[in-house]
Order: structure tokens, then C-alpha cells, then sequence
């Protein structure tokens, strides 16, 4: 029989990983991410895999985030050498991030060891290197949307437009076992409707198992109408103080949506006289895919901007910078206001998010906004829970700053979003929720008995189960 097993993203947001057994399939992968929260030292030397790496036959990943593709190049040091099946786009991403975070991962290690030597202590060993994310981006398998491949024996693999950055996709995969036609589907991350930049993720209608996300279950979004009011408020303030805004933001997907705003207000008239800064060599690189997989992306958006291949993204948006080096970042520092800094990472555990917060976090003039889901275990998630009081590379700074969230600006779908893709499914399906906090989960699973009369489960972390 098939079995799930749940080692990643149970009754929490990030860490997707989920091994699918059968005889038909072998052993499956369903992503293999990286927890996000803490020290990236600490997360790769405590996050052991609960299967042997040289066993797994297969990885299929539903898109380039972290939370979600981060620990493949640990897998492939540990072992791992069968294909990794993504939309091409996945790929091109997948190029950026990994290359990223491993150059984050070698210097913090450097750094760490170093500490450690001086100490006296037992130097640490990397859990991967540069060379390990070559040979995962050599595994990567590049289909279309709709594309079908074969999985072991019999099983067929198709990946559909997710809507939740470029290139993500839900997971369908059917076979025969015993006689038995089978399907399973997984979400991945999805979409909201009408998203910006984003096609509607897809609707699929058969399922004999479905993994759905729940990570905003418990809630709905803003509207873009609301949300682009609701920026042009903050800023409109911002501006009246005297002050900056910081926007702690990921490189993939939400820059490129929260530039497209920006770009709106500017055409409206609305953006004062902000200079943007783009301090994000990945983001910018990020930026250059989605030009180039314009096709891809929503045609009344990308009509809008006039995007093609000769006309990047910021053209749209005349006063934006690309911070590219490290002096670009630093000369920031010298503008005493009227300065929009975007920025990593998206939960400001690291990049040069955190180098501005040292600047600015204490002055109670300017913003910080937040565009995203802030993850248990995260400095962006301790600023939004009201944190006066932070550490900065090892030093005490006030939180004077004022802080905001725009929710409009999720890429995942909120909980009437959720119930209409699930609601698709007929007849119904298992359903099981990933990728949620608790509280989320059970919102969502009450709601869906309500308006469904449809009982889901909410598995916990290294659950198995049969379908």
C-alpha cells in the first residue's frame, strides 16, 4: 500500500518535506525544505534526515522558496543522485537561491569556526558545499506546466500552475496499485486569486489524497484596492514625518509584486518624492527571471507594465536603484530621509535587512513595514508581535520605529481562497492540511465542515499515513 509520511511542515509553516512510499513509485520526495528561524549553523547541523538520502528515488518540487527547497544540496552531500522534477522557471530560481544561500551558509561558517578556534573548540564541518549545489542544480529535471513524466514503474507525474510565485506548482501524481487507480495532489503554496503579476492558481477535480497548505486558514487578505490605500497611507505619513521605510522583503515574488505597487503609485501620481532601493543582488537577479519567463505571468499585469524582454521591470518605476555591492548598501546609510529600503530576507533573520534595522529601527520616524508571513522563531515575527526591545549583531537596539503589515500583500491564498480550490474536488477527497500553524489549521478545518461538511486531518511531525 502507499503510505505519507509528514517530516516537514506539520502543524507548522515552514520545513515541507513529505516522503511518498509504493511500489510503483519508490521512495518520492515531496520537497525537502529548510526550516526557517534561528541560525542557518544550528538549523544544518540539527536538522538530520529521518530516511537514508541514498534510498530516496526521486525529489519533486513544488518551487524555489527555502522553506521549501533549502536543504536539497544536503541531501545530494548525503547522498541523494535520482532527478529533481520542477517547472523550468524552478530551475532558473533554484540557480539564484541555492548559489545564495550556500555563499551565506560558507561565510557564517567561516565565521563560526574561526570563533570556535580561537576558543579552543572543535571546528565544525560543513554540511554541504558550493560543489553540492552544483550537482543539485545538475539533477534538476525542467517540465511545463501540464507536462507528463513517468515516476518508477507506472506512476505519472503532471505539475500545475500553483499562482504563488513564478514557476510554482501543485503536485498531481496518479498510479495503479492492486488493481486500484490512484491520485495524489499537493498543493504546494497557493496562490490567492487575482493576485498581481500571478495567473489564478489551477483547479484540479480528482483526488484520492490531497496535502493542501493552510498557513493563512484562519484568515482572509485585503484587497489590492485596500492595499495599495492602505501603502499610500503609510507612506503619505512616513513622508510627513521626516522619515524612511524599511521593507523587509523575499527576493522571489514579493519584491517583484511590491515593485509593480510602487510602480502603480508612481504612475498615479502618489509616490511623493521617495527614492526606492532595491538592496538585494538576489532580488535583482530574481527580477531579470521574471522578465525572462514573462510568459508565464498574468498578461493584464504585464501588459500594464509593458514588460518584454527590452524593457525591464523598473522601467515602470523610473526612481528605483538597484543596490548591487556592498558600498551601494552602505551609501544608503547617508540619506537622511525619503528612502524606501527593500530588502532581505523576508523574516529579517539575515541579509542586509538587518544592517538597516541598525541604522534606523530606533528613530521613531520611520516605518517598517512588513509584507509577509513572519514564521514562529523569527526576528521579523518577534518585531511583529510587538518586541521593544531587539539584538543586533550582538548589540541592544529600542524599537522606536513605527511598524506596520500590509496582509494584501500575501502570496498565499486566505481561507475562502483555500476552500474554493479544495471545494473543486469531486467526489471529495482525503484531505489532510501541511504547512500551518495550529491555530490556522483548525480555523480552517472547522470552516470546511461548516461549508463542506468535509473532515480533514492534521497530521503531526513524522506521521505515516496509508492511502
Amino acid at each position: 500500500m502507499a503510505t505519507i509520511r509528514f517530516l516537514g511542515a506539520a502543524q507548522e509553516v515552514t520545513g515541507s518535506c513529505h516522503l511518498l512510499e509504493s511500489e510503483q513509485i519508490g521512495k518520492v520526495l515531496l520537497d525537502c525544505g529548510m526550516h526557517q528561524g534561528g541560525d542557518i549553523i544550528d538549523r544544518l547541523e540539527n536538522e538530520d534526515f529521518e530516511f537514508n538520502p541514498h534510498s530516496i528515488d526521486a525529489v519533486v518540487l513544488s518551487h524555489a522558496h527555502l522553506d521549501h527547497s533549502g536543504m536539497l544540496p544536503k541531501l545530494v552531500n548525503q547522498g541523494f543522485n535520482g532527478p529533481i522534477y520542477c517547472t523550468h522557471a524552478t530551475v532558473d530560481l533554484l540557480d539564484v537561491m541555492l548559489r545564495d544561500s550556500a555563499g551565506l551558509y560558507e561565510r557564517d561558517l567561516e565565521r563560526e569556526n574561526l570563533r570556535r578556534k580561537r576558543q579552543g573548540k572543535k571546528l565544525l564541518k560543513p554540511q554541504y558545499r558550493m560543489q553540492d549545489v552544483e550537482h543539485t542544480l545538475s539533477l534538476c529535471v525542467g517540465l511545463d506546466y501540464c507536462e507528463q513524466v513517468l515516476l518508477g514503474t507506472n506512476a505519472k507525474l503532471r505539475l500545475h500552475d500553483a499562482g504563488h510565485i513564478l514557476g510554482s506548482s501543485i503536485v498531481e501524481i496518479t498510479f495503479n496499485e492492486r488493481g486500484q487507480d490512484k491520485c495524489l495532489v499537493f498543493s504546494g503554496d497557493l496562490g490567492k486569486r487575482n493576485a498581481v503579476l500571478m495567473n489564478d492558481p489551477s483547479y484540479l477535480k480528482h483526488a484520492n489524497l490531497v496535502l493542501m497548505e493552510s498557513t493563512y486558514g484562519d484568515r482572509e487578505h485585503k484587497n489590492e484596492d485596500d492595499t495599495l490605500e492602505q501603502l499610500e497611507g503609510i507612506l503619505a505619513e512616513t513622508w510627513q514625518r521626516g522619515g524612511n521605510v524599511m521593507i523587509p522583503s523575499f527576493a522571489v515574488g514579493r519584491t517583484q509584486e511590491l515593485l509593480f505597487y510602487l510602480g502603480c503609485l508612481h504612475q498615479q501620481g502618489k509616490l511623493d518624492n521617495w527614492q526606492i532601493f532595491l538592496d538585494s543582488p538576489m532580488a535583482i537577479e530574481v527580477t531579470r527571471i521574471y522578465e525572462k519567463w514573462v510568459e508565464l505571468l498574468d498578461p493584464k499585469d504585464t501588459a500594464h507594465l509593458h514588460l518584454d524582454h527590452h524593457k525591464p521591470l523598473e522601467d515602470f518605476l523610473p526612481n528605483l536603484f538597484m543596490a548591487v555591492t556592498p558600498e551601494d548598501s552602505m551609501a544608503i546609510n547617508k540619506i537622511a530621509r525619503g528612502a524606501i529600503v527593500i530588502a532581505g530576507s523576508g523574516m529579517c533573520n539575515g541579509g542586509r535587512i538587518r544592517h538597516h534595522f541598525k541604522q534606523r529601527i530606533w528613530n521613531k520616524n520611520n516605518t517598517l513595514i512588513f509584507v509577509g508571513f513572519q514564521a514562529r522563531g523569527t526576528l521579523g515575527r518577534v518585531l511583529v508581535d510587538g518586541a521593544k526591545h531587539i539584538k543586533l549583531f550582538g548589540e541592544p537596539y529600542l524599537v522606536k520605529a513605527r511598524i506596520e503589515t500590509l496582509g494584501g500583500f500575501s502570496a498565499h491564498a486566505g481561507q475562502s481562497g483555500l476552500i474554493k480550490w479544495v471545494s473543486q474536488f469531486k467526489p471529495q477527497p482525503k484531505v489532510v492540511l501541511v504547512h500551518g500553524e495550529p491555530l490556522a489549521q483548525q480555523a480552517l478545518a472547522n470552516k470546511l465542515w461548516e461549508e463542506q461538511q468535509l473532515t480533514v486531518e492534521i497530521p503531526r511531525q513524522n506521521q505515516s499515513m496509508v492511502f
